[in-house]
């Protein structure tokens, strides 16, 4: 390529000799720097997904070259410009495998001030037009290019949460697409137009709409903010346990996603994070910081995001998780996934006769739930039946179950002694709640936003922010309260208490019971199904049932009007 760049020198500026030595020599190093930026670029699709260890130091090369290209590009511009015919398109692709080298960096790290990075690069793109020209050259392959970048930027602004962005990012993406598909006659405008559907409903996903004055929309985040999970009493004795790793996985049919993330596992992977600092204080400059350069300690535990997995793909990622935990830390393994049921009557009640929840075939699905048996005697083989994840027990394990079938589950045994609690979801809703599935699940809503799921069960659809903040505010006294009936309860078990010094963990829990005491107060959620449960059991009259925390809710419904949806004299009801 870089023989290829001079013979075009000479072509376009006259004869070789002609050309200052400087500026040739600018031309070669520029030369090799792209291709050593893509070499390094296309290799990183060779390391492996998983392990934490082995893709540090490429990635660091990688960053390095990039800088190096970044700054070089800045300081010969015009040079490149005059004797290379650099185009404007040239320094977008640049900036773009930038912003795609941080994603990936927050993907593997799990440290959102990446994304913050990714979107400073994916910005300045946008903003100085660099892929503007494109579409007046012939070439199908330079506009993919374009709505490519287009498509990676809407998902970094739907991770930090960046609505607004997102629209006007959907439209101009709209109008490129039409544009594309007029001009070239090309075979994937469906594809291109089913990615425009996916966009749509994801931003649509959530059922409440909190309001300004002017009727905008605020945007609301679910990460862990300071003031989020509910401070520990003096005295109060927890376990030092802290979640490391989680392994977000979402295999349910019909469910709204984007890329390759299903609403829930979205809405999971920030209910695991802290909000976002900025790394750079210039956010709309790309100035690339040392690669090696991290923020001072790592704040989110490590998370790998499977959608649709098969057994051996999760296994994999299973096992090299629980072989890279450190000492003293939690394994966090969440599952929204179609439920998989036991074939035929089984006269031992052992860890695979219960069934579990759906992992990847690579072949379709028929109808919905109904998963083809071969035979009656044999246990379903695309499953993850709780026996499954049996030899993992042997280090702490946090399990979050969200599944038609998520009871399977409850049959666990504790073989090792470690700490060990399994969050269930109810397997089925009451009808008379309108049907939300495609949308995501109730029960994860609830672990990812409370105060929003709480509103969608008393039938409300929007709020004004005034209201939603005082209603926030007393979510954080409830919160507080139910840590207060946990660690205070006699009979828990020491399980809960173990994981309650996390405070994501201790987050998830308070949720958990939250949720869960709603439920159970809820005029229409009436039968056993519709309830969350947990692995071990949690002490009824304690937590989920306690009258302390029933008037709470009560209080809540009063604020926001809507008491007439819950029963009031819950325990005479049992």
């Amino acid at each position: 390529r870089t023989e290829f760049a001079l013979k075009e020198i000479m072509s376009s500026g006259g004869a070789e000799d002609d050309i200052p030595q400087a500026e040739r020599k600018t031309v070669t190093d520029f030369c090799y720097l792209l291709d050593k930026s893509k070499q390094l670029f296309n290799g990183l699709r060779d390391l492996p997904q998983y392990g934490q260890k082995q893709w540090q130091s490429y990635f660091g090369r990688t960053f390095d070259v990039y800088t190096k290209l970044w700054k070089f590009q800045q300081q010969h511009r015009q040079v490149l410009d005059n004797r290379y015919g650099l185009k404007r398109w040239q320094i977008g692709e640049i900036a773009s495998k930038i912003g795609q080298l941080y994603y990936h960096y927050y993907l593997r790290t799990s440290e959102t001030s990446y994304l913050n990075e990714a979107f400073s690069f994916y910005s300045a793109i946008r903003q100085r037009s660099y892929y503007s020209q494109v579409n007046k050259e012939d070439r199908p392959e330079l506009v993919v290019k374009k709505l490519r970048y287009y498509a990676r930027f809407i998902v970094v602004c739907l991770l930090l949460n960046k609505m607004d962005v997102v629209k006007d990012l959907v439209k101009e993406l709209s109008d490129e697409i039409e544009d594309y598909t007029h001009r070239f006659n090309t075979e994937d405008q469906v594809e291109w137009n089913l990615v425009l559907q996916e966009v749509a409903a994801f931003i649509e996903a959530d059922p409440v709409m909190v309001l300004n004055d002017d009727n905008t929309i605020v945007i609301t985040s679910n990460r862990l903010s300071e003031t989020g999970a509910p401070m520990l009493e003096q005295g109060m004795i927890v376990g030092q346990l802290a979640l490391a790793d989680a392994l977000i996985i979402g295999n349910c049919n019909n469910q709204v996603k984007f890329s390759e993330l299903t609403i829930d596992m979205f809405r999971m992977l920030q209910a695991l994070e802290r909000e976002p600092m900025n790394l750079a204080t210039q956010m709309n400059k790309p100035g690339m910081q040392e690669s090696t350069e991290k923020p001072a300690r790592r704040e989110n535990p490590h998370k790998y995001l499977l959608y649709k997995p098969t057994f051996s793909q999760l296994y994999t990622f299973l096992a090299a998780s629980f072989k890279e935990l450190p000492a003293n830390s939690v394994l966090l393994i969440y599952l929204s996934a179609t439920g998989v049921f036991p074939s035929g009557r089984s006269d031992s009640e052992g860890p695979y006769d219960f069934g579990g929840v759906l992992t990847n075939s690579n072949r379709d699905i028929i109808n919905g739930d109904a998963i083809h048996k071969r035979n009656q005697s044999y246990k379903e083989m695309h499953c993850l039946h709780p026996g499954d994840l049996y030899p993992f027990t042997r280090k702490p394990l946090f399990i979050i179950v969200d599944s038609s079938n998520s009871v399977a589950y409850k049959n666990f045994t504790n073989l090792f002694g470690q700490p060990l609690v399994c969050l269930l979801s109810p397997t089925a809703y009451p009808k008379a709640l309108q049907d939300q599935s495609q949308r995501g699940s109730l029960f994860t809503l609830f672990l990812n936003n409370p105060l929003m799921a709480f509103l969608f069960v008393s039938g409300l659809s929007s709020m004004r922010r005034g209201l939603w903040e005082k209603c926030q505010d007393y979510l954080r006294k409830i919160n507080r309260d139910i840590a207060q009936l946990l660690t205070h309860s006699r009979s828990i078990d020491q399980s809960f208490l173990q994981f309650f010094g996390d405070e994501f963990l201790r987050l998830l829990l308070t949720r958990f019971i939250f949720c869960s005491a709603t439920m159970r107060m809820h005029k229409i959620f009436r039968e056993t199904r519709n309830y969350p449960e947990s692995y071990p059991q949690l002490p009824r009259d304690e937590t989920v049932e306690n009258p302390h925390l029933q008037k709470h809710i009560l209080e809540l419904a009063s604020i926001l009007d809507v008491r007439n949806v819950f029963l009031e004299n819950t325990l005479d009801d049992y």
